[in-house]
């Protein structure tokens, strides 16, 4: 399964509920899950940010769901 799916899933969200929250329509988002087309990295970061994960937990670079520590930088 897809682990955009899965993680909208597991907070009982639809596609829509997620478009809106990125102001796209739900088309384009399913687009996203169905890896049709390639996320934005905007669009990647706020779906980390979101769901408190990390990008690299979306594109399955880890399995480590819990995000990374903030650095100094980002504060």
């Amino acid at each position: 399964m897809n682990r955009l799916k899965e993680i909208r899933e597991d907070k009982d969200l639809l596609q829509k509920d997620i478009a809106e929250f990125l102001h796209i329509d739900q088309p384009n988002y399913s687009k996203y899950e169905l890896e049709k087309i390639n996320i934005p990295i905007e669009i990647l970061h706020e779906l980390a940010n979101f769901y408190d994960t990390s990008v690299d937990y979306l594109l399955y670079r880890t399995d480590e769901r819990k995000p990374y520590p903030k650095s100094l930088l980002n504060k």
